[in-house]
This record gives C-alpha cells, structure tokens and sequence, in this order.
C-alpha cells in the first residue's frame, strides 16, 4: 500500500474515532464524574462495550491470522502478570486519570480547542520520557 494512502487512512480512521468519543460524551469531564460518583452507568456501558468488542476482535484476529497493514503477523506476546507492577503502574496512572480526566481524549479535547490540554499532553510525554530514562533500574 502507498505510504501516503497509509498515512491519510490513519488520520481518517482518527477523525472517525475522535467524532464517535464527541458524540458519545466520552471526552465530557461531567460524565466522567457522574462515573466516579456512582451517579451514572454511561461511561461504564461504554467501556463494557469496548472491552467486549475488543475481545472479540482479538479473537479473531488470532484465530483467523489476520495481518496488518504492512501484510505483517499480529503478535499477541504472553504478559508476565505481577500483582505490584500492575498495582503501581495503575496507581500512578489512575492519580493522572483524577487529576486530568480521561487522558484518551487529550487529543480530542485539543482538537475542540480546550487548549489547557496542551499541558496533560506535555505532561504525558515528559512521563513517557522519565520512564525512558528509569526503565532500567524500575523492577519488572
């Protein structure tokens, strides 16, 4: 496939995702807090929904050996599940989530011109960059 038809595809497919997250209230930090508070079942259908979906097509990508874009095996590798390494990157990554709201949608919400997401984003790579540099001497 042409590079550029890859590229543009991509960038159709997240204009698409971005309008669905928009129309479904999923980037709206009042939804997201009638979540926490209990106060509605919303978000937590939409997230049932997408897990599910999104079990189902892993199956079938297994079972059916579909291949990506660049015609390349999709490789599921097995995890090493360790309790406190998924306790403390969920921690760290659920303080962010109260903190900012949903950071999924930074890219949406910027999109809107909620340009103080600018700073959820810097924040995000500063993070990813800090985790470059400990990575190494982080147990996992």
């Amino acid at each position: 496939m042409n590079t550029n038809i890859k590229y543009i595809s991509i960038v159709c497919l997240g204009i698409i995702f971005g309008i669905i997250l928009t129309k479904s209230e999923f980037i709206s930090w009042y939804r997201w807090q009638e979540m926490f508070l209990l106060k509605s079942f919303h978000l937590y259908g939409l997230m049932i929904t997408a897990v599910f979906f999104g079990a189902v097509w892993i199956k079938i990508i297994k079972r059916k050996k579909i291949k990506d874009i660049d015609n390349l095996s999709i490789v599921f590798p097995d995890k090493n599940l360790s309790f406190y390494r998924y306790a403390i990157g969920g921690l760290i990554f659920g303080l962010g989530w109260a903190i900012s709201g949903c950071p999924g949608v930074t890219y949406v919400l910027i999109g809107h011109g909620y340009w103080i997401w600018i700073i959820i984003l810097l924040s995000a790579i500063a993070g990813t960059f800090l985790y470059g540099l400990l990575r190494n001497k982080l147990p996992h």
